[in-house]
């Protein structure tokens, strides 16, 4: 199990691909005007649906760094969720808005001038293949960071697909590949967008964590000889790597204090090396529930 803890992102990275993508989105926005594209026009949009998605990115991520409160006990790390499901909701709607497009464009091709549409296609490309590599990185230790690193890759594919386009006019007058690539960035790009919905809705409702299983959590803490049965289990995620789990612990009776907490640290360091849960409350008990099941049931133990 691969769940990593604490992991930071680099701030001054995140900041230069905002301020980056501001600036692509104004050039383009020209360059659409000057040269008639509807394709560059369409692409400065897309480009600042990022430079807003990177921004509500940051700032959640700033709110998920906030210390505890007692009014908020977990801080605000749901926030870089939160702000996942609204990116990957956005890349969505944006996905289906590409689909139109792409079936406007085929209908009506317009007349663009070829070399200028092309030129500021090619400084908006490489600008965003910087974006997408600054990103990379962060984009692997934050859910929500994720979805905005999603949202570059998308416009990078755009961008592709309009110098593509560029190259066409200019030399052959092809004007279907434009469309017929929108197409296919559209569908990958609504593919990795429900994913990172699935995930988050999965978070919010406090499901269990993709690649734990419980019943192999419980075969491997009944291999302590001291432990009779683990029962009453919670697993969730309050973030993408912050991995919460308690349970009910069954002891062999007459067990002195010490050797109790002996089990319980012997207890939380399986659980953090070999399911990487760094959050762990045991109630160790003996014989006190009458449903044993992992589940309990909705029973309430005394």
């Amino acid at each position: 199990m691969a769940h990593t803890h604490g992991k930071k992102i680099k701030e001054k990275r995140v900041k230069f691909v905002i301020l980056l993508n501001f600036i692509i989105t104004v050039a383009e926005v020209f360059g659409g005007l000057l040269s008639g594209s509807l394709a560059l026009i369409s692409d400065a949009l897309h480009n600042f649906s990022d430079t807003i998605a990177i921004f509500i990115s940051y700032i959640a991520y700033l709110l998920g760094k906030k210390e505890v409160t007692y009014k908020k006990t977990y801080g605000y790390k749901r926030a870089e969720i939160l702000a996942a499901l609204f990116n990957s909701t956005v890349l969505i709607v944006i996905s289906f808005f590409l689909f139109k497009e792409a079936v406007v464009r085929l209908k009506s091709p317009t007349y663009i001038k070829g070399w200028l549409m092309l030129s500021v296609a090619i400084i908006g490309l490489v600008a965003n293949l910087l974006s997408v590599l600054l990103l990379r990185e962060d984009s692997k230790k934050s859910l929500n960071l994720k979805s905005a690193y999603m949202h570059l890759f998308m416009d990078t594919l755009s961008s592709v697909a309009v110098v593509l386009g560029g190259i066409a006019i200019v030399t052959l007058k092809v004007y279907w590949i434009d469309p017929l690539l929108t197409f296919i960035i559209a569908l990958y790009v609504l593919k990795e967008s429900f994913s990172i919905l699935r995930e988050s809705m999965d978070i919010l409702m406090e499901a269990t964590p993709p690649g734990i299983d419980m019943l192999d959590i419980k075969k491997e803490v009944e291999k302590i000889p001291e432990v009779k049965n683990l029962h009453h289990v919670h697993l969730w995620q309050i973030g993408d790597n912050d991995i919460h789990f308690e349970a009910h612990i069954e002891l062999d009776p007459g067990l002195k204090l010490e050797e109790v907490d002996k089990i319980r640290i012997a207890i939380d360091k399986l659980l953090k090396e070999m399911f990487g849960i760094h959050h762990v409350t045991l109630q160790m008990e003996s014989d006190s529930c009458q449903s044993k099941s992992i589940l309990g049931n909705g029973e309430q133990c005394p």
